[in-house]
């Protein structure tokens, strides 16, 4: 079966998706992950009616009458995979000084073609971790309606931060320009505005960063951004309104200094200190460590444009990062798969996966980590990231036991989301 639907146009690709959830499938393959336990199951036979799982038996089970066979032969099925880092309004080939001359308006487009690619490299859930102008908002609405082919969003809209600091303030503008980043925030109740603005506008979460970071020129990656004051006001507006928060932090202080403030994810965790690791473990919060990405930095990252002061943060952070990864999923601290793409090419995500089974992880563990853990971070246990009955139908098929090699996943030829196929081959 050849099918794909992405090929159709956007008017096409809306009918067809209305068509297939309106059947009911059953999905037959000669294995699946269970990434709950961590084991294959033989012959599984999956039926997704509505886009949501309502059955799971034995391929040797009888169909319900009229349902639409999915045969897929010798492959293994396993949930969608989720990226809890991801940032669609970036492309890796305009770094540095290339992006200042990128409107808003123009990654906002670029965003639609990365989702695009994302869906089809496997993903059928990703958290954006920041964008200007709420334009992730608008490109999770336009997704969720069917306008556009592309992954399930959960947004965050601009990030907030400090004057001059990482995620919140444009560096490589001189200060005659006058132009302020619109997430910059300094102090507990300028903070709390920002939050407050974010949610108005329709944002899922909220990102923020309590260290300076690798391409933000001018700070130095470990250097502390926020105080807990002003980290514990971010924190309570966002919880209070229920919103989760993901905080950018390399360094071992604003590590600590953002757990310190309850956050919900600490993305990157380069330099965490024991005492961080201890923390996160007995806080039950999550890690999104992106290990893959140094590879594209170091080796692509001149002909990318990263600044470089940027390269030499990354030589710095690299090492470190993978190391401290080794340390945290040691000591049992709770890990998702987050992965930055957008710092390299979008599609790339499944890379990270054998990296951090190289740094570590078991292939089971890093599956957990890229579906079951993920949902569960972004608090929609049993929604996704699962074949369970009542979880929605987002299913990938991979040639091979991912169990065995978690690099097969970088290859993907079969894609379900919500019951409808957006490629097979």
């Amino acid at each position: 079966m050849k099918f794909k639907m992405l090929a159709a146009a956007t008017a096409a690709i809306f009918m067809m998706s209305s068509a297939a959830n309106a059947e009911t499938l059953v999905i037959k393959a000669a294995a699946m992950v269970d990434v709950e336990n961590g084991v294959l199951v033989a012959n599984p036979a999956i039926t997704v009616t509505d886009g949501t799982i309502t059955s799971i038996a034995s391929g040797s089970t009888s169909s319900p009458d009229g349902s639409k066979i999915i045969d897929l032969g010798n492959k293994t099925i396993l949930p969608g995979l989720i990226d809890m880092h991801v940032h669609f309004m970036g492309k890796a080939t305009d770094q540095g000084y290339r992006r200042l001359v990128i409107s808003h308006e123009r990654a906002a487009i670029t965003g639609v073609m990365n989702a695009r690619t994302t869906l089809l490299a496997g993903f059928t859930t990703v958290r954006n971790v920041g964008a200007p102008s709420f334009s992730d908002v608008a490109l999770r609405d336009a997704i969720a309606e069917g306008d556009v082919p592309g992954p399930r969003m959960f947004v965050a809209g601009p990030s907030i931060g400090i004057t001059g600091g990482h995620c919140s303030d444009n560096n490589l503008l001189p200060e005659e320009f006058g132009i302020v980043g619109e997430g910059v925030a300094d102090g507990p109740w300028a903070v709390r505005t920002k939050v407050r603005r974010n949610i108005k506008y329709g944002v899922d979460l909220i990102k923020t960063c309590s260290t300076g970071g690798v391409l933000s020129k001018g700070t130095q990656v470990g250097a502390p951004q926020y105080t807990v004051e002003e980290l514990t006001a971010l924190t309570e507006e966002a919880h209070s309104h229920g919103r989760k928060v993901a905080s950018h932090a390399h360094g071992a202080e604003g590590i600590i200094n953002a757990l310190k403030a309850g956050v919900d994810t600490i993305e990157h965790a380069s330099f965490i200190s024991d005492e961080g690791i201890e923390m996160a473990k007995r806080q039950g919060t999550y890690l999104s460590m992106d290990i893959y990405n140094t590879e594209y930095i170091l080796g692509e990252g001149e002909k990318a444009g990263f600044l470089e002061e940027s390269l030499a943060k990354e030589r710095m952070t690299g090492t470190t990062q993978r190391e401290s990864f080794r340390r945290a999923h040691e000591a049992g601290v709770k890990m998702v798969m987050g992965t930055d793409a957008g710092v390299y090419p979008h599609g790339d995500n499944a890379k990270q996966l054998s990296r951090m089974v190289r740094f570590g992880m078991t292939p089971a563990q890093a599956l957990r980590a890229a579906t079951y853990n993920a949902a569960d971070a972004l608090g929609q246990k049993g929604r996704f990231g699962t074949i369970r009955i009542g979880a929605a139908a987002d299913i990938i098929a991979v040639d091979g036991n991912p169990l065995e090699d978690v690099a097969l996943l970088e290859n993907i030829p079969f894609v379900m989301k919500e019951g409808v196929i957006y490629k097979s081959e």
